[in-house]
């Protein structure tokens, strides 16, 4: 089954990757001899460049929505083969303590989900007009992936706690904007993709703490000293405390997370107020 896994993540065109993440099975065995690789499959379009070099334009405009539902075409694209290579990768870590099945299987729910996200923001830019792939992108997320590929612990600090964490601070303020520019086909995706990564980081936060249990840290401390070591700046304010607490993130998750600003729930659209009432 491990080759299913491997063929997935080396699939070059975003479309077969998706579709390959979803076919992929959740009792899949993983192989802790494998040679996983270190880059995943890429298509030749879209050109990466650098960060700063990437469009950046308002959602009021068709341009701008264009822009920002590719960016996060391209961040779910990274997301799929995240999820399968802390799988390929980590899946035999002693760390994880006999516990290999459930953490593959719910790593390999999570790369269905991202492959479900990616489809649907890539229909969505050919309905606007475009494709995935027709403007510039940036090879951040996989750069940290090269930088935490020698600890599963290093991994689940950055990828889900840190880099996914944010975006359930700054997705309601994205289908705010696309509502105010009466996007709410494009709103009602982000909507979709919210609730599923409160899911994805409540994954990432218990298997952080499974990690941390079995080495005998304290998670705060850990995830402080993960971002220490793999030199990745701080979270800042503000945070969504709401749908960070409904993952599971305790305060002490967050640097300075005490002392920040919250989004509070009455901030939020109506229909995403309930993470602040179940929390």
């Amino acid at each position: 089954m491990i080759g299913a896994l491997r063929a997935a993540f080396a699939k070059e065109d975003p479309r077969a990757k998706a579709e390959a993440a979803l076919a992929l099975p959740r009792d899949l065995v993983p192989d802790p001899d494998a040679q996983w690789p270190d880059r995943p499959g890429r298509p030749d379009r879209p050109v990466l460049v650098a960060a700063r070099d990437v469009p950046k334009r308002s959602p009021a405009g068709p341009e701008g929505r264009i822009a920002l539902l590719h960016a996060l075409a391209h961040i779910e694209l990274n997301a799929i083969d995240l999820a399968l290579d802390i799988v390929g990768r980590f899946a035999g870590c002693e760390d994880l303590g006999g516990s290999e099945a459930d953490f593959a299987a719910d790593w390999i729910g999570v790369a269905a989900e991202e492959a479900k996200h990616f489809l649907m923001l890539a229909a969505r830019l050919e309905a606007l007009g475009s494709v995935y792939g027709a403007l510039p992108a940036h090879d951040g997320l996989w750069q940290t992936a090269l930088r935490t590929r020698a600890s599963l612990l290093d991994r689940l600090a950055i990828a889900p706690l840190t880099h996914e964490a944010r975006g359930l601070d700054v997705t309601p303020g994205m289908i705010a904007r696309l509502d105010g520019a009466g996007d709410r086909e494009s709103a009602g995706l982000l909507e979709v993709i919210y609730r599923d990564e409160i899911g994805h980081v409540a994954v990432g936060q218990r298997w952080f703490a499974h990690v941390c249990t079995r080495r005998g840290l304290e998670a705060g401390q850990a995830y402080a000293a993960a971002l220490d070591r793999i030199a990745l700046a701080r979270p800042h304010p503000p945070f969504n405390e709401p749908a960070r607490r409904a993952a599971g993130l305790a305060p002490s998750f967050d640097v300075d997370f005490l002392h920040a600003k919250v989004v509070e729930p009455a901030e939020m659209p109506a229909n995403l107020r309930f993470l602040g009432e179940s929390s």
